[in-house]
């Protein structure tokens, strides 16, 4: 996919990253690039089906080692390539990363155990389908609707794994081994697709400004659903799209600095 990465790009350069590198498989690097001039954006060599090949892995990883921060996951596709990929960078990279989309399908194809270890700190982004896989549950299982078994799942994994989760819907919490918050703004509207895309750019933009991980993911969450409310009221919440969203995150960013400042 290109419009995944392409918002998560793009988001991170609105969310005061200096400079976004995206890396995408050689099929789609022209659909990604035309998205927009700011975004240097490089083609990897990919598989027959579009996503990333086995050769890829060495580049992106001293690409990615050379980074601030890193965002993993939004339109990679799955196959085992990917899954090996999504490995060696939870395990290596040694800068802050985010795992969103189908890096946590593959982190969900990986040991518990194997999940504990990794260079440097972890957030990811689950919603409700992808908590429940990581947690070793069919994602369809009625668990899905219920919040307060799935932040169960959350702490759990934020412990065993040492990291920090973001467990996207309603509500969103951010939870880590020691921590939990829950976030107030956002609505129903933000369900749809490339949203959470969003959100991981905003996110791996305040990790590389220096923000320690939960700080980061918090006011990553308030500034999305605070950017959220903003388009429903301008465009309402059935019009809603993640483009919406995008070009409001300044609208959240002066609203959490009004905060500050207040």
């Amino acid at each position: 996919m290109a419009g995944a990465p392409a918002l998560s790009a793009l988001a991170a350069l609105k969310s005061g990253a200096g400079l976004v590198e995206l890396l995408v498989p050689e099929a789609v690097v022209a659909i990604a690039a035309a998205f927009d001039p700011c975004v240097m954006t490089r083609g990897m060599p990919a598989a027959p089906a579009g996503t990333f090949a086995a050769a890829a892995g060495e580049t992106i990883s001293a690409r990615a080692a050379a980074a601030t921060a890193l965002a993993v996951g939004p339109g990679m596709g799955r196959s085992p390539d990917v899954v090996s990929l999504v490995a060696r960078l939870w395990r290596e990279s040694p800068v802050p990363a985010v795992f969103d989309a189908d890096a946590l399908w593959a982190l969900s194809e990986m040991l518990p155990a194997d999940r504990r270890s990794h260079a440097a700190p972890r957030i990811v982004t689950p919603h409700a389908g992808e908590m429940l896989r990581l947690a070793g549950w069919d994602p369809a299982r009625p668990e899905a609707c219920d919040r307060g078994r799935l932040a169960e799942l959350a702490r759990e994994f934020a412990a065993a794994a040492d990291v920090v989760v973001v467990l996207k819907g309603a509500a969103t919490r951010v939870i880590d081994p020691r921590r939990e918050a829950q976030n107030e703004t956002g609505n129903p509207g933000m369900a749809t697709a490339g949203t959470g895309d969003v959100l991981t750019g905003v996110i791996v933009a305040l990790v590389a400004q220096g923000m320690e991980p939960f700080a980061a993911a918090r006011l990553g969450v308030w500034v999305h659903g605070a950017a959220g409310d903003a388009a429903a009221a301008d465009v309402g919440q059935i019009s809603m799209t993640a483009r919406d969203l995008l070009d409001r995150l300044h609208v959240g960013f002066s609203l959490a600095l009004a905060a500050r400042s207040g």
